[in-house]
């Protein structure tokens, strides 16, 4: 609060943020752009098909998961979280969707819902044990996960081995408009809606708030539970859209469809600049991160680097992107 108006943060026009901060988040969300350029073109240089239209086109749908994941990882990591409980979260929408449909086309829709609410059913019980009981986010996600993947396992294990999604969804998420695969234009759908909130509505700006100093928050008055339980439950949403468009890119999902979703999301959130003190992120910049890591390990199987190597260079990389993020907090 400023002494000499009697105004709060939240009470300051959304471009009148302190000079500082103004002058530290262009860069800050610039730079995976930047470095996305780069990998681009030295793919150009080096290795030519990796950047032709058709290549690109094959990795987008994979950016896609990955960005919805890593989005979601960001807001819980902006209202100062973690959340480990991700593959579980995607398993289990994968599953009931798979069960609830039948593979038949008169109960997607429902089935889609009811794989929509299993998932924020999840992420509400992050919120009320992290946020109302003030319980660790690292230990409580990881239970819920074990938890989850348990009930998952046993639920599977009534349904057919070769159980599929509808063939309409199945269609939709292996098709693509424009030229563009359908899951990623999903994925700039919920880019953009996600930014308008953050950056545009009072409830933005609160979360944002919450995130970045949580006494001064609930000095000013915002409930700052709510939005700390909201933020896992806004989290587990996105995860349950990644799972039913995975699910209808790969049509029979098994119970690994949410392994590779543990540690990536937040690899791509940290990318993008995501402060790990909470408060700042940006889904625009998440979106780059995840481009960003989808095409350089694409280009990396293409040049035939070993597996060992990859993970070597992909984890080089992310070190690079936690020491940036450092960086940027220490200007702040």
């Amino acid at each position: 609060m400023n002494a000499a108006t009697g105004k709060t943060h939240l009470d300051t026009p959304r471009g009148a943020a302190p000079a500082r901060l103004l002058e530290s988040l262009p860069m800050r969300f610039l730079a995976i752009w930047i470095a996305l350029a780069a990998i681009l073109l030295l793919g150009a240089v080096f290795l030519p098909r990796s950047i032709q239209f058709s290549s690109i086109q094959s990795i987008l749908p994979f950016a896609a998961f990955l960005t919805l994941a890593a989005q979601g990882q960001a807001l819980v990591i902006m209202a100062r979280g973690i959340d480990l409980s991700v593959p579980a979260i995607v398993t289990l929408s994968s599953t009931v969707l798979l069960a609830v449909s039948g593979g038949t086309e008169g109960n997607s829709l429902l089935a889609i819902l009811v794989a929509l609410a299993a998932a924020m059913l999840v992420g509400a019980v992050n919120g009320f044990f992290i946020a109302v009981l003030r319980m660790n986010a690292l230990i409580v996600t990881l239970a819920v996960g074990a938890i989850v993947t348990g009930l998952t396992l046993s639920f599977r294990q009534a349904l057919p081995a070769e159980a599929n999604v509808p063939a309409a969804l199945a269609d939709f998420g292996g098709g693509r408009t424009l030229g563009i695969s359908n899951p990623f234009w999903i994925a700039l759908v919920v880019t953009v809606l996600a930014t308008l909130v953050l950056r545009k509505t009072v409830i933005g700006r609160k979360f944002e708030a919450v995130g970045a100093n949580p006494a001064a928050a609930r000095a000013a008055g915002i409930e700052t539970m709510r939005f700390q339980a909201g933020a896992y439950i806004s989290a587990a949403l996105l995860y349950g859209i990644m799972a039913v468009l995975i699910s209808g890119f790969i049509r029979n999902p098994t119970l690994e469809v949410g392994a590779p979703y543990l540690l990536a999301p937040i690899a791509a959130a940290v990318l993008g600049a995501t402060s790990i003190n909470g408060g700042i992120g940006s889904m625009i910049a998440i979106l780059g991160a995840a481009l960003f890591l989808t095409q350089l390990g694409q280009q990396l199987r293409l040049f035939g680097l070993e597996t060992s190597y990859q993970m070597i260079i992909q984890g080089i990389a992310i070190a690079i992107g936690m020491w940036l993020s450092g960086w940027w907090e220490q200007r702040r």
